[in-house]
Parts: structure tokens; C-alpha cells; sequence
């Protein structure tokens, strides 16, 4: 229990770093292009302590949830001194705005990177989308019939070894299976446990796809019985003697690479589940409500949390810090979204104000003034209830039935 707290607590600990590292960016940023910053704070509520460094102040706040980075006139509604005025964001080129609202964002997949860098040079990079690459051959498969060994590692002499005599090799990615495309090893799986005899495979090697002809062996192993989920009983499948690769592990050097392209499919990934947020909202009602609840409904920071306490609970440290990583590039994502009151609406109204203005030249006309923050306070308040109701939501789904990696 002991570390399964100190998990959660480690959890909530990254999630904060993050979030006043993404003020941070802002707050680097605007200083760099000369804007006035007149505060920076973690955290939100009374304030523990504060001290003044040149024109900023800097402080920590009770609530350690979040924080704040208060640049001069963000907008030309704020009010800004008259020795402010020259300083103030809103005067700056549209393209130095832009770098200043990004930063936060921007934080958050640099510091996504590191995460996963470190997990790459330590533990290993998991294989996220189940390529089928292979990081073993088996000299021989066995299968579970009474006259022979299936848990003894030995192999009975003259076994069949389809996979080793059909010239697979390590590191080889099998591409299709007797025609069938096979883009994750389950994929594999489910086309040769229904084949026996020589078969069409092709793999990929070198950056060339190899055709290989694979003699699939029907064995009989031991499968959980879906009438009685505590007992198994035996079937005849189909085995080519493999095992696939679960995660790439690296050199410091090689890291980096791995991590940058490990990194681009994540982003995808997480954009894909961003668009697939509204379409899974009526599974979390559902969860709160008593249904079992999907692994794959949206969690809340809580949630987060509590997967990363029980996974430093079982040992599991690669899914811990594959969760931050992961949540730092949902964040990040998320934040640059066109929606006010996110960054990604303050970069969108920047590049209206700044597209408009370059239409009215073309037309002989004077720039128009800024735009007039209040009349987009309808829709903003809007945006604010309705990601708050969210929130609420999965806070309330991971309290009453949340998410377990362990039953």
C-alpha cells in the first residue's frame, strides 16, 4: 500500500512539474522577445512565499495544481501602465505572439521526449501499436499432448522448427500471412493458429520484403475455456515457433532517434484518441453508473494518478513513466486546440486579427483595431462549462469505477 501511494504521490508530483514548466515556456519565452512578465507562480490559491527578480515576481502558491504566468497586455483589453505600454504582448509582431502562446505546448512534448528518451536508455521503448517484429526464433515448437513435454525448454530431438527451417530471421517484420496483410502480431496470431502446411509469408528485411514459404505446425496447447474462465482445455492450433518483440531497447546514441519517431506515432496516436473524445463520453456515464468501464474511456489527472500508484505498486515503471510521457503529449495537443480560453484560441484570434488585416490592405483599407475580447466571452464561458462538466465527469468515473491494470 505504502507504494502505492508514493506512486500516486510521484504521479501528481510529475503532472505538477509539468504544468509549471508549461508556464515556464510562456514565461522564457516573452522574456526572450523583450514583453514585460510582471509574475510567475506554481500553483494556485494563498501564497506560501514570493520574491521579486528584477520586474518579476516569483512565488508558490498552497494549491499546487497548476500556476500562472501573467505577461503585460496578453490582450489589448488588459490594462497595462504607461511604462508597460511599449512592452505589452499584444504590440508584438503576430509571429513572436504566436512562439509565446506555443511555448506551453511546446514544453510539454519536449519534456514528453525526455520522458520517453530516458525510458528508451533505461527500460526500453514498448512496442506501442503491436508491430510483429521478431526478436526470437524457436529451434522447435512442442505442444501440450500428454506424451510430451511442453513446459520443458528442451526440445525433443527432431521437433519441427517451422519458422527457423522457413529462413525467418531475428528482426524480421512479417508483413502478411498466406495473403492477409498483418500489421500487429495479433494479426499474425489469428491467421496462423487456423493454418497447417507450407504457407505464403512475407516479411520485411533490410527495407526489402522478403517472400518465404513457412511449413505452419499444428500443435495442441492449452487455452482458457470460455465456459469456465478458471479452467482451460486443449486445442489444435497452428505454430511457426516465435516470439515478438514487446519493446526496443537502445544505446544513448540510438536513443534518440528511437525516441523521435517512437514519439511521432504517439502524437498521432493521442490526436486520433483527442478526436475520439466526444464519441466515448456516453461509456463513461455508463461506467459511473455501473456498467464495467472501457480501458479506453478518457481519464481524469485522478485517474492518472491512481494507474501510476498501482503500477510502481506491481513494478511496472515503464508504464508509469510511458503514462506522463503520454499525458504530457495529450496536454500539449489539447492546449492548441482553437478554443478560447486555451492557448490554441489566443494563437487562432492572433492569426485572424492579423489574415483580416492583411485582406482590408489588399482592399485600400486601414488595419482594424484588435479584437474585441468581450463579445467572445459568450462562446468562451461555453468552452470553460462544458470541459468543466467534462472533467467533473471523469473525475467521478475514476472515483467510483475507475480504470485498474491489476484486479
Amino acid at each position: 500500500m505504502l507504494v502505492y501511494i508514493l506512486g500516486v504521490v510521484l504521479f501528481a508530483l510529475g503532472i505538477c512539474i509539468s504544468v509549471a514548466l508549461h508556464e515556464a515556456g510562456h514565461m522564457i519565452a516573452a522574456k526572450s522577445f523583450g514583453m514585460k512578465v510582471r509574475r510567475y507562480f506554481v500553483g494556485f490559491g494563498p501564497t506560501v512565499f514570493s520574491f521579486r527578480r528584477g520586474e518579476t515576481e516569483y512565488g508558490l502558491k498552497w494549491l499546487p495544481f497548476g500556476g500562472f504566468c501573467d505577461i503585460a497586455g496578453m490582450t489589448a483589453l488588459d490594462e497595462v501602465t504607461d511604462d508597460e505600454r511599449p512592452r505589452a504582448m499584444y504590440r508584438f509582431k503576430t509571429w513572436k505572439r504566436t512562439v509565446v502562446m506555443a511555448a506551453g505546448s511546446f514544453t510539454h512534448f519536449v519534456l514528453g521526449f525526455i520522458v520517453l528518451y530516458l525510458l528508451a536508455v533505461t527500460m526500453g521503448l514498448p512496442n506501442l501499436f503491436g508491430t510483429p517484429e521478431i526478436s526470437q526464433v524457436s529451434r522447435c515448437v512442442q505442444d501440450a499432448r500428454t506424451n510430451q513435454q511442453y513446459t520443458n525448454p528442451d526440445c525433443e530431438p527432431g521437433a519441427p522448427a517451422p519458422a527457423r527451417d522457413g529462413g525467418i530471421r531475428q528482426g524480421d517484420v512479417i508483413v502478411s500471412v498466406n495473403g492477409q496483410e498483418t500489421p500487429t502480431y495479433n494479426d499474425v496470431v489469428a491467421e496462423v493458429q487456423n493454418l497447417s502446411g507450407p504457407t505464403d509469408f512475407r516479411v520485411e528485411r533490410g527495407g526489402e520484403v522478403v517472400p518465404l514459404t513457412v511449413d505452419v505446425e499444428k500443435v495442441t496447447r492449452p487455452v482458457s475455456d470460455p465456459e469456465d474462465p478458471e479452467a482451460t482445455k486443449l486445442v489444435d492450433i497452428g505454430s511457426i515457433g516465435v516470439t515478438f518483440t514487446s519493446r526496443w531497447e537502445y544505446g544513448a546514441a540510438g536513443a534518440v532517434g528511437g525516441t523521435a519517431a517512437f514519439t511521432g506515432d504517439l502524437v498521432v496516436e493521442t490526436w486520433h484518441r483527442l478526436l475520439e473524445l466526444p464519441e466515448r463520453v456516453p461509456a463513461v456515464v455508463e461506467a459511473i453508473f455501473g456498467e464495467e468501464r472501457d480501458p479506453n474511456t478518457p481519464i481524469s489527472v485522478v485517474g492518472a494518478s491512481r494507474i501510476g500508484g498501482e503500477a510502481a505498486q506491481e513494478g511496472l515503471w515503464e508504464l508509469f513513466f510511458f503514462l506522463l510521457a503520454s499525458l504530457n503529449f495529450f496536454v500539449g495537443i489539447f492546449n492548441l486546440l482553437p478554443l478560447l480560453p486555451l492557448d490554441g484560441g489566443h494563437i487562432a484570434v492572433t492569426w485572424y486579427e492579423r489574415v483580416r488585416d492583411w485582406l482590408r490592405k489588399l482592399r485600400g483599407k486601414a488595419a482594424a483595431g484588435p479584437v474585441d475580447y468581450t463579445k467572445l466571452n459568450a462562446v468562451t464561458m461555453v468552452i470553460i462549462v462544458v470541459g468543466g462538466a467534462f472533467v467533473l465527469l471523469t473525475i467521478t468515473a475514476d472515483v467510483v469505477n475507475p480504470i485498474r491494470i491489476t484486479e
